[in-house]
């Protein structure tokens, strides 16, 4: 081999090590925008839902948490299949696209179901979904972070020393049953109430498991706890420019005979992972929300409210 052909070779493993190197780092944002568009939300609504239905997607429910907004909740074979393979894969079998009224535009955002396969460690990482929501809706920036976590960060994820990580069970635990089918009873008719303002968004079946995942609205009840209400606590912790309404609805996830939520100690900060501990529109704003939003889900699993679930 000359001289020349050495330098070649060499020059194309190094690019290859490079490339390698680069996708290994790469840093993942929680949210996509898709566009910024105008018009009325209704209408376009339905054009990101025909253009869902169109691309392979299933719409499974919507939910309109505050007034300028709506979130869209959807899944496919690919994320139901990568849920069943998963440990409390329910979580990610559903992906998000909110529409929210900025000024005149709206902005069209939707979860990344990546970054969400990471923070949820599901046994693949949906870079297929991934693709094809952006060739569905579109790519025009990603956004959720100053400089995005990368995967090995996410697999492990928790805000900071002491507070939750996904696989906290005792934390995330709601209520237990003998049984799936009597667990999946109690939620069901507790939803169908809307007891304590929790009210059902949509519903997936994890196939060849017992596990169905159900997104939960949550509003306030008369002479209730604000701190477990949607708007308001989006209201402090959504702030910036570009609009994070997709990290709504929340989940409920009946796993066997066991009923379950993510804390939102983990749950908010998963996808607002830049927040900050204190001052203005800070987790300090909210530090009454995990409990209270424990407490209303408790309420709707069947299960015992505790002051906290370290009681």
């Amino acid at each position: 081999m000359n001289a020349i052909m050495k330098k070649v070779l060499l020059a194309a493993t190094l690019a290859l090590f490079a490339v390698g190197a680069q996708a290994a780092s790469k840093r993942l944002q929680p949210f996509v925008m898709a566009e910024i568009t105008t018009g009325d939300i209704a209408t376009v609504q339905k054009q990101v839902e025909k253009k869902l239905t169109d691309g392979g997607f299933e719409v499974v429910g919507a939910y309109a948490p505050y007034a300028n907004a709506v979130v869209i909740a959807f899944t496919n074979e690919a994320l139901k299949q990568n849920a069943a393979k998963s440990e409390f894969g329910g979580y990610g079998a559903a992906q998000r696209v909110s529409i929210t009224k900025v000024g005149n535009d709206l902005q069209v955002a939707y979860t990344n179901p990546t970054y969400m396969a990471h923070a949820y460690r599901m046994a693949g990482d949906l870079a297929g979904v991934t693709s094809q929501l952006e060739k569905v809706l579109g790519n025009r920036m990603e956004f959720g972070t100053a400089k995005g976590l990368r995967e090995k960060k996410l697999r492990k994820y928790h805000y900071m020393f002491g507070m939750e990580y996904f696989d906290d069970t005792k934390a995330h635990e709601l209520a237990q049953y003998p049984n799936h089918q009597q667990a999946l009873k109690a939620v069901e008719g507790n939803l169908k109430k809307g007891l304590g303002g929790v009210t059902q968004v949509y519903r997936i079946d994890i196939p060849g498991k017992e596990e169905v995942v159900f997104g939960v609205g949550m509003k306030q009840p008369s002479g209730g706890d604000k701190y477990m209400d949607d708007t308001y606590i989006m209201g402090i912790i959504d702030f910036t420019e570009h609009k994070a309404t997709a990290h709504l609805p929340y989940e409920m996830l009946v796993s066997g005979k066991y009923v379950y939520h993510l804390y939102a100690r983990f749950r908010i900060a998963i996808n607002f992972p830049d927040l900050s501990m204190m001052g203005d529109n800070s987790f300090m704003n909210i530090v009454e929300s995990p409990e209270a939003i424990k407490k209303a889900l408790t309420k709707v699993a069947g299960g015992s409210v505790k002051e906290s679930y370290w009681d």
